[in-house]
């Protein structure tokens, strides 16, 4: 990785660092961190966990990954951060697992990591990029727009603890 794609200046001040596989004991914390905390800024349930659990282990055993990508922040060699690029068929790609714990907000990682996803799936040849989100999420939503990110649609669904609007976000690139 170039060092001008590579992390903000504070979070390498911080020991901040980037992996693109899982190693053992990533699964866990990563789940147990989108989990908690979670539950603490939206009060999504355990539904919600197992959920992201899901995403997680369909990514790590998909036997032919082909264009799907992941990037684990790691501090002091644990997970504190994520996403995940996952392809999907008609050359589309979707953004999935975007997180970051609050241990280590405020390094300008959440915003990193989706501009490196996305820089990805454009060198990568993908058509677009799309994602669905929760109405709530401001601080990712408001990096998804800034990122050119457009608002193509919506639903009510009633999960992990309440009623709540997905939100799907798409960027084209052709």
């Amino acid at each position: 990785m170039d060092r001008e794609r590579e992390l903000p200046e504070k979070a390498w001040i911080a020991g901040i660092t980037v992996h693109a596989e899982f190693a053992p004991g990533d699964l866990g914390r990563l789940i147990h961190i989108h989990g908690t905390q979670n539950f603490k800024d939206y009060g999504f349930n355990y539904i919600h966990e197992a959920y992201c659990a899901q995403i997680a282990v369909d990514f790590i055993l998909n036997t032919e990954p082909k264009r799907s990508r992941a990037w684990l922040i790691k501090r002091e060699n644990e997970v504190v951060g994520s996403v995940l690029i996952v392809e999907r068929p008609k050359n589309q790609a979707q953004l999935r697992l975007l997180f970051v714990d609050d241990s280590v907000r405020g390094l300008k990682l959440g915003r990193w990591l989706v501009e490196e996803s996305v820089r990805y799936t454009r060198e990568s040849g993908f058509d677009s990029i799309h994602l669905w989100t929760v109405a709530g999420l401001d601080r990712a939503i408001a990096i998804y727009e800034s990122t050119g990110f457009e608002r193509t649609g919506e639903k009510c669904v009633e999960e992990w603890g309440g009623n709540r609007i997905e939100v799907r976000y798409e960027l084209n690139f052709v």
